[in-house]
Order: structure tokens, then C-alpha cells, then sequence
């Protein structure tokens, strides 16, 4: 039986309407999800109208990427209800970039409002470099921190690719454009090269300790080879201030900065989507393109880049 060419044409003409609303109720949705996340980003955690101190909590391995974290900051730097920052570190460090971006952040809320550090149980390499900036430092007795420096890592396969007998050709515009390679020895010049790269960050890295903790850049280069500390070594090296808890840093914040001892403390924390809101997203976008949805563009990871400041025990 020939099929109906009137039928062909409704059924074509319901498909576009159906696409038409699941698109107008994406849209709908979305616009939701953004005004409900930017209230509870801005609202929700720290910035009411009533004087409150922040707290910024940093653990695990800082990546990369840390776009929201550093736009938290930033936006309780310009709230007058915010009166200073409780800063607690628990992390062996993570990316440089990340590490400096965290950092400079940290900065500019200290350069106006005071901020104070209670380190967890490591607070080493980058998770040291987020805390110089704060006027005072906590840590317990045993936290590990210091551990100041820089590490690049490049793995070599390229013994193990001769010994299948596979070979690699690798077109490069520049001697240094290649290196490291996965599948190639690092050349000297190409050693020379990064190795110029690793102490450029490191001298950077030596020179937030410096102006953080108002101490001589030789002298934190004498600090400065890579070592952790346990609190109680890092106080007798000036890279702290003081042994005690979080309590105690916001007891010394309220004291020096003579705020009412019941000032309410608002955690600054970015709210990540929870499972079931990224399922029901993922499910609208199989919905509109009417195909099953893997999940694999909303998950998430540790970015690093190619140089890090982390402790590695």
C-alpha cells in the first residue's frame, strides 16, 4: 500500500512542533538552573547583608581550574557585610597555575580585609602558596607543610616502544617544540630548556613566600628545597605563626580586628550540581536530540598542567 502523502506531511509537521517545545522547555529549564545558582552562589554562601566573617575551605589537589572558587573571593572582597576571612588549607599543593590564581585572589582580599590561615593536616607546596598572603598562619604540631618548589615530570616509553619494535617519527616546527616527548629521550637543550622553566616558577613561587611572610629572599631560599616542615619546625622557621586550631584563628581574628565574639562565619563554597540535576539535565539533552546520553560532558576532574607544586610523600 502507497504511503499517504498528507499523512507523511502531518507527522513531519508534529515532529517539528514536539522539537520546538522540548527546545522552549531546555531553554525554560536552563535559565532556572542560572538564576537558582547564582542566588545560592552569591546569596546562599556569604554575602547577606548582616556583618559575618567568611570561610574558605581548600583541600585535596588544586587544579587548574578553579574559575568559580576565584570568582567567590573576588566577590566577597567588594561586600562591605564581609569583615574577614577564616582561610582553612588541607592540600599537598596541585598545579602552579591553579596554586598562583588562588593566591593572587587570596591577595587582593587581603590588601583589604584581614585573612587568617588554620592549616590541616598538610598544607605543603601550592596549599602553602594559597596561605603566605594571610596576615597570620596556624597549624598544628604536626601539619606538614613548607615543601616549597616546583617539579616537571615527562614519562619515556620510547625504550619500551624499541624493544616491540615500533618507531615513532615526530615532525616538529623547532628543536624545543618537541620536548618532552612520550616516545622520544628529552634531548639536552630540551633538559636545559625546561629546566630554565622549572626555576623561572620556582623563583616566583620564592618570591610570594618572601613578600607573604616579609622575609629576605635568601633566606627563603634556604627554606626553599623542597622539604615539608612539621609545624612545630615551620614556627620555629618563621613560615607560620602560630601553633593552634581554627578556633583559635578566629578567636586571634575577632581579637586584633575587635569584632563582637558572636560574629557568624559563612562558608564561601561553590555547589556543584548534584547527581540527580545533572541526570535530569542529561536527559532533557537526550530528549532533544531524541539519542540515548552518556553523561561523559558533565563529568569532572582534577586538571593539572605541566608543572606542579605538590608534595609527594
Amino acid at each position: 500500500m502507497a504511503p499517504d502523502p498528507d499523512l507523511a506531511v502531518d507527522r513531519l509537521r508534529l515532529k517539528r512542533r514536539l522539537l520546538v517545545w522540548r527546545v522552549a522547555a531546555v531553554a525554560a529549564f536552563m535559565l532556572a538552573l542560572v538564576a537558582a545558582g547564582s542566588h545560592s552562589l552569591f546569596h546562599a554562601h556569604g554575602v547577606g547583608q548582616r556583618d559575618h566573617l567568611v570561610r574558605l575551605r581548600i583541600t585535596g589537589v588544586i587544579g587548574a581550574d578553579n574559575r568559580k572558587q576565584l570568582d567567590l573571593i573576588d566577590h566577597a572582597t567588594t561586600q562591605k557585610s564581609v569583615r574577614g576571612m577564616i582561610l582553612v588549607v588541607d592540600s599537598p599543593g596541585g598545579s602552579v597555575s591553579g596554586g598562583e590564581a588562588l593566591h593572587d585572589a587570596i591577595a587582593r582580599f587581603a590588601a583589604r580585609k584581614p585573612v587568617v590561615v588554620s592549616m590541616g593536616g598538610v598544607a605543603a607546596s601550592a596549599g602553602y602558596m594559597v596561605s603566605v598572603p594571610a596576615q597570620r598562619l596556624f597549624a598544628a604540631q604536626s601539619t606538614l607543610t613548607g615543601s616549597i618548589g616546583v617539579i616537571m615530570e615527562a614519562p619515556d616509553v620510547s625504550g619500551l616502544l624499541d624493544r616491540v619494535g615500533v618507531k615513532v617519527d615526530q615532525l616538529v616546527s623547532g628543536p624545543m617544540k618537541g620536548q618532552p616527548s612520550v616516545v622520544q629521550p628529552l634531548s639536552p637543550d630540551g633538559r636545559q630548556m625546561l629546566q630554565g622553566v622549572v626555576a623561572d616558577l620556582f623563583d616566583q613561587f620564592v618570591t610570594m613566600v618572601a613578600q607573604g611572610r616579609h622575609m629576605p629572599v635568601e633566606r627563603v631560599r634556604t627554606l626553599a628545597d623542597g622539604r615539608p616542615y612539621t609545624g612545630r619546625q615551620a614556627l620555629t622557621l618563621g613560615l607560620i605563626d602560630q601553633i593552634g586550631t581554627e578556633a583559635d584563628a578566629k578567636a586571634w581574628l575577632i581579637k586584633t580586628q575587635h569584632l563582637p565574639e558572636a560574629m557568624p562565619v559563612t562558608d564561601l563554597r561553590v555547589r556543584s550540581a548534584r547527581p540527580w540535576l545533572r541526570q535530569a539535565i542529561g536527559g532533557i539533552v537526550g530528549l532533544i536530540l531524541d539519542d540515548e546520553w552518556t553523561g561523559s560532558v558533565l563529568s569532572q576532574g582534577v586538571a593539572l598542567d605541566g608543572a606542579v607544586a605538590i608534595w609527594k610523600p
